[in-house]
């Protein structure tokens, strides 16, 4: 025998070494072993937190993760209602899943025993299927730690009181460099499609400006949204109320991106060579519009482009609306909004200024004349204080103020002017005020916290020098020998818990009464419709509070005829507008080619 083979036949003996050692092996489940703290095991997540927006599925290079519904969880705005489901066969552990979730709500634990027969039972939904893993977290993100980028790039604007002096456009927009980073950070998640009345393809544009495609941004933005560079600039944005990275972070700056891609547009001639617009022949339909704000806008690009022979009745000079009149030009330039005007006549539609429905033209012609009608009318009224002496010399409705100013008319408002109200009217008619060398002062009878404006307005608004006076709330306008607004009389209010569970009420304090002194006094506590041109009709379109009742196509009582904007929701914004002329125009062209 060798020595080669007494080796190998005495090779076995040397195990007898490992006897009485503690095995490498347990016996599961009687007996179970503890991991390191940062041992990354089974996912956990935390059902409330997480808003199913899918970054973990999507980043996961194993398909290791889908998102499901869940029993129970029905979502809502910002939240899919969807929760992410771990196949740990395909799982590696990598915990990418983990530093990419917006929320934190997606985690690894200790735990990493498991032994089935049933490949099935590996399919697991991280806290539902194992809720005790909340004691057991070993693997996290931070902000600190997370992949995603939660600061948003500062968008520069002209300082409070140097642009006081003008009304030169206080934000100055992203650089490229500083639009490819901002949207860089989106994730793609969409919970902001879901929120944005017009559901535009928001993540789809924000990438194509990640990736340098601009021109693609443009095009992916006109798909269903014909007054682009306007919601870039004054848009509502709920899209960014949703964002998942607002979670733990800033929002992506949604608005702002799409203020960028469309200003890379400089013409309408350009505008119409990037989108290319795809124009149908003409189908021997027309629809006549009355009023060019943002609906009636949009019910007419869309439906030119369908074929129709699309006509609209504007009372004023100009289109746009309340956008046009009711905006001042620090925050949509004229010519950004003439741009986009241009380009929608440039395509057939036809528009008729300075031609007042009811006045110029009866709304029984249009109604006789066209195949279908639609109504974008706008609230241009505005509801008055209700106090003694508003009608004294300088007493005026926001609103009125601003679309005189817009109109280029000379307005003297004196050097001490107060506004009354807490909302966006409020807001910009204190801020043009400011801009005619007057000290400003708001009287808003809730809170600060409780204002309707816009909070990046409010702030403009004090960082030009305007001051603003909560819970109070006036109860005379004091003239002057000669008639003129000498000074405001007002109350204190304290905020009165509501009983069932609303806001706060202001109630005022008797005995508070203050006098501050002003040379013009401006009413911005709401606006109503004017439908005095069509009292024919009135049995016909019903009216219900206010507004034009219609149904989810924007039809109204009488079949031919369509509504929507500020006349039809209360929303009263652009974006919630463009989606109602959107609607309409797609039922109007279902209801005329019979489909």
């Amino acid at each position: 025998m060798s020595f080669f083979d007494l080796k190998g036949t005495l090779k076995p003996l040397t195990a007898l070494k490992q006897f009485g050692k503690e095995p490498h092996t347990i016996t599961y489940p009687k007996v179970s072993k503890e991991a390191a703290d940062r041992y990354r095991g089974f996912h956990y997540n935390d059902l409330d937190e997480c808003i199913g927006c899918g970054n973990c599925s999507t980043i996961c290079q194993n398909a290791a993760i889908d998102m499901i519904h869940l029993e129970g969880i029905e979502g809502g705005k910002g939240d899919s209602g969807l929760r992410p489901r771990v196949d740990h066969g395909r799982c590696c552990w990598c915990a990418l899943c983990v530093e990419v979730c917006p929320t934190g709500s997606l985690s690894l634990t200790k735990d990493y025993l498991y032994v089935s027969e049933d490949p099935d039972s590996f399919l697991w939904t991280p806290g539902k299927d194992n809720p005790g893993g909340k004691e057991k977290i070993s693997f996290f993100s931070t902000e600190e730690t997370s992949l995603n980028v939660f600061q948003r790039v500062p968008m520069t604007e002209i300082e409070g009181t140097e642009r006081i002096k003008s009304f030169a456009e206080v934000v100055l927009g992203y650089s490229e460099d500083e639009a490819r980073a901002e949207a860089s950070r989106c994730i793609s998640c969409g919970l902001c499609t879901e929120v944005c009345p017009d559901h535009m393809h928001i993540p789809e544009y924000i990438n194509a400006i990640a990736n340098g495609n601009d021109a693609d941004a443009v095009r992916i933005i006109y798909d269903n949204n014909p007054l682009p560079e306007m919601c870039g600039k004054v848009c509502t944005r709920r899209c960014e109320d949703v964002c998942a990275i607002a979670t733990r972070g800033e929002a992506i700056a949604i608005r702002w991106l799409k203020r960028y891609a469309t200003e890379t547009a400089k013409t309408a001639d350009i505008i119409h060579e990037i989108v290319n617009p795809e124009i149908k022949e003409a189908n021997g339909k027309t629809v006549g519009i009355i009023g060019a704000g943002p609906s009636g806008l949009t019910a007419a690009y869309y439906l030119a482009l369908r074929g129709y022979g699309v006509t609209i009745y504007e009372a004023s000079a100009k289109a746009g609306g309340a956008t046009m009149y009711g905006i001042p030009k620090y925050r949509l330039p004229l010519e950004s909004l003439q741009k986009q005007v241009d380009y929608i006549q440039s395509i057939g539609v036809k528009i008729h200024f300075n031609t007042k429905v009811g006045k110029d033209i009866t709304f029984k012609e249009i109604y006789d004349h066209y195949d279908a009608v639609f109504m974008g009318v706008g609230f241009p009224d505005a509801w008055s204080l209700g106090v003694d002496g508003e009608n004294a010399k300088g007493s005026m409705q926001a609103y009125r103020y601003l679309y005189m100013i817009n109109s280029g008319e000379k307005v003297d408002v004196g050097d001490k002017v107060i506004v009354v109200g807490g909302g966006n009217v409020a807001i910009d008619a204190a801020r043009v005020s400011r801009r005619m060398n007057a000290e400003v002062t708001i009287l808003y009878r809730r809170r600060v916290e409780d204002m309707p404006a816009d909070w990046e307005e409010i702030e403009g608004a004090e960082a030009e020098g305007v001051h603003i006076i909560p819970q109070a709330i006036p109860i005379k306008v004091i003239e002057d020998e000669k008639g003129n607004v000498k000074a405001v009389e007002y109350l204190m209010a304290e905020m009165v818990p509501d009983e069932r569970g609303g806001r706060p009420k202001p109630v005022a304090i008797e005995g508070s009464n203050t006098i501050i002194e002003a040379t013009a006094v401006m009413a911005a506590i709401g606006q109503m419709g004017d439908y005095s041109f069509m009292s024919e009709f009135e049995d016909k379109i019903k009216i219900n509070r206010g507004r034009f009742v219609t149904n989810d196509k924007q039809q109204t009582t009488d079949p031919k005829v369509f509504a929507g904007g500020d006349a039809v929701n209360s929303t009263a914004d652009a974006i919630s507008a463009i989606a109602d002329g959107f609607r309409a125009c797609k039922a109007i062209d279902e209801m005329l080619s019979k489909k």
